[in-house]
């Protein structure tokens, strides 16, 4: 019951990719899941790694004066019969308390041994899988309102806004510019890469939302002070800096998930701004990813097609334009769900049809069983299960998938737990910030 509120070398190349990603450590993410840092060294993704280190100064693309927002059908009395279904159907699911226990459990170890260092780093590749550690307390913090999880998530955030510098005082940096940021020198980069600064912004967006959102947080001047000086840095050294130096390269990516993190920033800065031209930007850059990018005859609407093996579920090609097999592979497809989750809680684009297919999509198509996890959302290959960045998040809408994700042994970190927590308390019907 559901409750509402790349190419034909990919096979030749991934055992290469695994064996090299071994021997490089940071290549895989938390229980040795690809991410997208391993995009990097694949030869069919050459010419991504080529578009991370070039500098596109000048880019000329500005928004319209009025974006268009596509359309959003009225689902209030949609929302409004599944409540209570769903509350019934929730009833014997593992809860927000049980879940928060698990997550107790390896909440400290994890601080200390890899989320804080990792926050203090001055290579921007450690921030990549920091922001699991920061969306894991976030969505804790929002299961159990309990501000010792927000606070764990600010002070990661803060590490890294206080260790950034002037892009002109970084050696490396191929910019050079007035804005403030990090280098890395890992996974065959060199200078500033916005790949690892996107996939961690997502979700210091999603943080700083809590507080503008929660009225005894945005009242509250400690974390009022906090969510100012943070939002301010966010909108000129993130999103700004990554436009300005090249909107088609930056922000308008290559590949689907990789725009999906754009478009998740651009929808939390959006609802944030107090600034109406940067609202209008956030806003353009929002729709043009769902709708119609400007650099492709596509978009992340126009990929989505009926998979071939269950017309019920969604099937969609991480390279755009394209429709061929095996589609989006599993691993990335975490960073389009993340962001539909929450573009479908903010009533942005995404229905609760387009839910209930991206359900359908894991529940029969990726996940068909127990031990069975494809590799691709087509349903071919054999992946390793890891859905605690993305797919988890599904898990609100259906008490079943809770049901099965409780169980799931694959991708046990705090992220994991805390989404879990989440999942449960939506599922409950309480309100979330």
């Amino acid at each position: 019951m559901l409750h509402f509120c790349g190419r034909s070398t990919r096979g030749i190349v991934l055992s290469s990719v695994l064996g090299l990603s071994f021997l490089l450590g940071a290549a895989c993410g938390p229980n040795g899941e690809l991410d997208e840092s391993s995009e990097l060294l694949t030869p069919d993704l050459a010419n991504e790694e080529a578009e991370l280190n070039a500098a596109v100064p000048g880019d000329a693309d500005e928004p319209a004066d009025e974006p268009m927002m596509a359309a959003v059908p009225d689902e209030s009395t949609e929302q409004n019969e599944s409540s209570n279904q769903v509350q019934a159907a929730a009833t014997g699911l593992r809860t927000v308390a049980a879940w928060e226990s698990l997550f107790l459990g390896i909440w400290n170890s994890t601080h200390t041994n890899d989320w804080l260092p990792r926050s203090r780093s001055l290579d921007s590749q450690k921030f990549y899988n920091l922001g699991y550690g920061i969306d894991g307390n976030t969505a804790m913090y929002r299961a159990t309102g309990k501000t010792q999880y927000l606070d764990r998530a600010l002070l990661y955030i803060n590490n890294m806004v206080n260790n950034a510098k002037l892009s002109s005082t970084l050696r490396t940096s191929q910019y050079r510019d007035s804005y403030l940021g990090w280098t890395s020198s890992s996974l065959g980069t060199s200078g500033e890469v916005p790949l690892w600064e996107s996939y961690c912004w997502r979700y210091v967006t999603r943080t700083l939302r809590v507080i503008r959102e929660t009225p005894a947080l945005y009242s509250n001047p400690t974390y009022r002070s906090q969510y100012d000086r943070l939002l301010a840095f966010t909108e000129r050294n993130i999103f700004e800096k990554w436009y300005r130096r090249g909107a088609n390269a930056n922000i308008y990516r290559s590949r689907t998930h990789m725009a999906a993190h754009w478009a998740f920033i651009a929808l939390d800065l959006s609802r944030m701004t107090t600034d109406s031209t940067k609202r209008a930007q956030y806003l353009q850059v929002l729709n043009n990813i769902n709708r119609d990018l400007p650099n492709s005859t596509s978009s992340l609407r126009q990929q989505m097609r009926p998979n071939p093996r269950n017309s019920a579920a969604y099937f969609w090609s991480d390279v755009w334009g394209s429709t061929a097999q095996p589609g989006q592979d599993v691993a990335h497809g975490n960073g389009v769900m993340a962001y539909i989750v929450e573009a479908n809680k903010a009533g942005v684009e995404w229905t609760n049809d387009d839910m209930r297919k991206f359900v359908a999509t894991l529940t029969t198509v990726v996940w068909p069983a127990t031990g069975r996890y494809a590799n691709y959302v087509g349903g071919s290959g054999t992946g390793n299960g890891w859905y605690s960045d993305g797919w988890i998040k599904l898990g609100r809408y259906d008490a079943n998938l809770q049901r099965r994700i409780e169980a799931h042994g694959v991708g046990r970190t705090i992220q994991f737990y805390g989404n879990g927590a989440l999942n449960a308390r939506i599922l409950s019907g309480q309100p979330t910030p």
